[in-house]
C-alpha cells in the first residue's frame, strides 16, 4: 500500500507491506538508523520519535497508520550543525553511557521540554518513565534535561 508521511519536515511517500512497523520503514528505508530497535516488546523505549509532536515507540505503530502525520526522529535535532539543548545536555552532564537508549531519551525530553520548559526532577522523570536505561541511573539523564531547561539556547556559560 503507498503511504505518505513528513519525516524530519520532508515529504514521504513509499509503497509498504501492511503490517510493516514505523521503527523498520525509518531504518530499512530510509536510512534513519538514529531510532534504535530495542526489545521486540515496547518495553525498552529505544525506538521513540515525536509523532505529530508527541513521543511514541515507533515499534507500536504501523507505517500505514502514519500516512499523512508528521515524524520527527534523533536525527532531526542537530540543525545547521548547532545541537539542540538537549543534546548539549546529554554531553554537559554525561547523560549516556552505552548510548542505546539515548536517542529515545532524546526525543522524550524534547518532547517534555517543548511542553513544558522548566520541569521539575518529577516531571522529568515521568517524562522518561516509559523507557529503561540500563547504564546511568537516570540521576545523571535527569540532570541532563535540567541542563537543557536552564540553557534553552543550548550554551554553557563559560
Amino acid at each position: 500500500m503507498e503511504v505518505t508521511l513528513s519525516v524530519n519536515g520532508e515529504p514521504v511517500t513509499r509503497d509498504v507491506e501492511a503490517r510493516l512497523l514505523l521503527v523498520h520503514f525509518l531504518r530499512d528505508e530510509l536510512g534513519l538508523t538514529g531510532t534504535h530497535w530495542g526489545c521486540d516488546t515496547s518495553n525498552c523505549g529505544s525506538c521513540v520519535v515525536l509523532y505529530d509532536d508527541e513521543p511514541v515507540k515507533s515499534c507500536t505503530v504501523l507505517t500505514a497508520m502514519a500516512g499523512g502525520h508528521d515524524v520527527r526522529t534523533v536525527e532531526d535535532l542537530e540543525q545547521d550543525e548547532v545541537l539542540d539543548p538537549v543534546q548539549q545536555g546529554f554531553m554537559e552532564c554525561h547523560g549516556l553511557q552505552c548510548g542505546f537508549c539515548t536517542p529515545g531519551m532524546l526525543m522524550s525530553a524534547r518532547a517534555l521540554l517543548d511542553r513544558d520548559p522548566d520541569p521539575s526532577e518529577d516531571v522529568i522523570r515521568e517524562a522518561i518513565s516509559g523507557q529503561i536505561c540500563r547504564c546511568t541511573g537516570y540521576a545523571s539523564i535527569v540532570r541532563s534535561v535540567r541542563w537543557a531547561a536552564v540553557h534553552p539556547e543550548g550554551r554553557s556559560e563559560a
